[in-house]
């Protein structure tokens, strides 16, 4: 009984619309892009992109065909995560220590009017300008932040895994659950 399955791919955004008994509607989802994901322990959830199907305990079939169902584990685009991170704790992520001496060195040759450190408060996001209030508040959840390090290797990268606990026939259910997978 019932329907067959939605088997929603990869891919830019198509949604059917089903009419269902007593003239209401679901929405079902036959490719999607994009969708909001948790980070469980960070207590957030975010929009970002599903970048792709990594792996399924089911068929290596769905994972050729890109296919988002129940259990599959997935790859997903970690900027929103790591802007988030940023913004709420004023510590980086995922940015080699190398990497960000090297943005600095080139800020302070091309502007010689500027001292270095002035050309890297400029240039980062996480120096600027903030009330004493805020900077109390993230200086106490400076203490309690503390990511796995095999989380903050995948957030180097610039992407994350997660696996898809949810059905995917409908789209508005689509949600996420971002789980630390150890590889």
């Amino acid at each position: 009984m019932g329907r067959p399955a939605a088997m929603t791919k990869l891919g830019a955004k198509r949604i059917h619309v089903v009419r269902t008994r007593g003239g209401n509607s679901k929405f079902r989802a036959l490719r999607l892009e994009t969708g909001n994901f948790a980070w469980s322990s960070e207590t957030t959830t975010r929009k970002t992109r599903v970048v792709d199907v990594v792996y399924n305990a089911t068929s290596n079939e769905l994972v050729r065909t890109k296919t988002l169902v129940k259990g599959s584990i997935i790859q997903i685009d970690a900027t929103p995560f790591r802007q988030y991170y940023e913004a709420h704790y004023g510590l980086p992520l995922g940015k080699k220590k190398q990497e960000s001496k090297k943005k600095e060195d080139k800020a302070a040759k091309k502007d010689t009017k500027k001292s270095e450190g002035e050309a890297a408060k400029a240039e980062d996001p996480l120096n600027k300008k903030k009330s004493r209030h805020v900077t109390k508040k993230i200086a106490a959840r400076k203490e309690s932040s503390k990511v796995d390090p095999q989380l903050l290797d995948q957030f180097s990268t610039g992407r994350l895994y997660g696996i898809f606990l949810f059905n995917s026939y409908y789209y508005f259910i689509y949600i996420f659950i971002l789980i630390l997978i150890l590889l």
